[in-house]
């Protein structure tokens, strides 16, 4: 075992995880077609899409949906690995975990027994893929939203629809100090490292781990008194402002109304 595997693997991820929402900033600031609508008409449509995914019924309507999202992401120049790396693998593991004892379970024409015992129904093939692709093509689409948008535009899009300052902003703050207390341990466990000599012990390096995470909460509640101290001495009233101001154009009027027809005809098309 390495000298320090456990903390540079630690380390390692938390770099990967500040260079992924780096890039979900930069993909936001990108010229494409999600990023040329309203946030406003981003989070009513593309909601409106997974609504119609999950009422679908019919296999080949959440396929089309799906294609829907592919050629959405293509022209918002979002890169098909980023979504292949970052969703569908992840989602198709553990949807999969999920939709494999339906395969079995599922009353109807048997295909093929496992074991010659074990039957597999066509039905059962049907339930567990249609679970498998809404999942998928649900979280594609809110995916997307979250990538082809800034968090605060979303976040004030939100709160254009009347959700409630407390949630916006809890959601704000949560956004921005999660990124910072990342940082925080990772140049934590990088100076521990950099102190350390000899090879250390699976043992130790729990014990290092366990002081590292209990010294970040002690930061991290220091850090929340601080920040709520220096809100409320500047006037904070609990209402978050963006410099920037929503205006919806023609083309905006079009995504809305195209984004609310698909899923529309969708939905009429599951049943």
């Amino acid at each position: 075992m390495r000298r320090g595997g456990l903390i540079e693997s630690t380390v390692s991820r938390f770099a990967h995880a500040i260079s992924r929402a780096l890039m979900s900033e930069e993909i936001a600031r990108r010229r494409g077609l999600l990023q040329a609508l309203d946030p406003r008409v981003l989070v009513v449509g593309l909601s409106a899409l997974v609504l119609a995914v999950a009422l679908s019924r019919r296999l080949s309507v959440v396929l089309a949906l799906f294609l829907l999202a592919l050629v959405i992401a293509i022209l918002s120049k979002v890169a098909i690995g980023i979504l292949a790396k970052r969703v569908w693998l992840v989602v198709l593991v553990f949807t999969a975990l999920m939709a494999l004892p339906a395969i079995f379970l599922t009353p109807g024409h048997c295909v093929v027994n496992v074991a010659g015992r074990v039957p597999i129904t066509s039905q059962g093939l049907v339930t567990a893929s249609l679970l498998i692709t809404r999942v998928e093509t649900a979280v594609t689409f809110s995916t997307l939203l979250i990538l082809c948008a800034p968090w605060i535009s979303v976040l004030k899009a939100l709160r254009s629809f009347r959700l409630p300052p407390e949630a916006t902003t809890m959601l704000a703050m949560t956004h921005r100090y999660v990124f910072l207390l990342v940082e925080t341990a990772s140049q934590m466990l990088e100076s521990r490292q950099s102190r350390s000599v000899g090879r250390l012990s699976r043992r130790d390096q729990r014990r290092m781990m366990a002081r590292t995470a209990g010294v970040l909460l002690s930061k991290t509640i220091d850090l929340g008194e601080d920040v709520y101290l220096a809100m409320q001495s500047r006037g904070f009233t609990g209402e978050v402002r963006v410099l920037s101001d929503f205006r919806m154009n023609s083309w905006d009027y079009v995504g809305l109304v195209f984004f609310l027809s698909c899923s529309a005809i969708a939905v009429w098309m599951g049943r």
